[in-house]
């Protein structure tokens, strides 16, 4: 069996200490290394090439974000678990924008952990409950707020498309050029952070935004 080589960040020695005894008691890991800051464990890190990194966020001489962002941009398939005792806004959302591919917290038992570690090595994400709520928070609140950021005109093609016109049906609804309608549907689906028309169709469905 494959072993999941894991490393570990954090500047409390009691912490690093704590779930390494736990670690080295099981036998599909294999404990590469311990840093106590950001900058150390990007130079341990390219050294030891682990699979998986329980990374602390805030430490001195170097934060667990910054240490995402520098370890993934030369390891992308690292997977860093972040293992702290933060869920406020300021430290939640850099921290997964800047790679982490999961978010626990300290007050999760040593089996939790353990657990994390072996989902993340599968590829498979683990978001702690409050920090879900905070994200599916953030995601409705910015979904509701997209489509303010439309012009007046991109609104009148975004109703076309929630009432599933074709670019020439809408180009003559609104008396504009193929052309022009193919430029302001680019723009909405932009705007709207959506892939397709029928996304968009969707959304204004969804929204209440379709022509009276």
């Amino acid at each position: 069996m494959t072993k999941v080589k894991v490393m570990i960040v954090d500047d409390h020695e009691m912490v690093r200490l704590g779930i390494k005894s736990y670690l080295l008691t099981e036998p599909g890991i294999e404990f590469v290394g311990e840093a106590v800051n950001g900058k150390e464990a990007a130079v341990l890190a390219e050294k030891t090439k682990p699979d998986v990194i329980l990374m602390d966020l805030l430490m001195e001489g170097g934060t667990g974000i910054d240490a995402t962002r520098d370890i993934l941009s030369f390891l992308p398939d690292t997977k860093i678990i972040i293992l702290t005792s933060y869920y406020d806004d300021e430290q939640v959302f850099p921290a997964l924008e800047a790679g982490a591919h999961s978010y626990i917290l300290k007050t999760s038992s040593a089996s939790q952990i353990l657990d994390t570690v072996y989902k993340a090595a599968r590829g498979e994400s683990v978001i702690e409950q409050q920090v879900a709520s905070k994200l599916m928070n953030r995601f409705r609140t910015k979904e509701r707020v997209l489509h303010e950021d439309l012009t007046e005109r991109e609104m009148d093609v975004l109703k076309c498309l929630g009432d599933g016109l074709t670019n020439q049906e809408i180009a003559d609804e609104l008396y504009i050029g193929i052309k022009t309608v193919k430029t302001h549907v680019s723009n909405v689906l932009s705007k709207l952070e959506i892939s397709d028309r029928t996304q968009a169709a969707i959304y204004a469905n969804r929204k209440g935004l379709l022509r009276k």
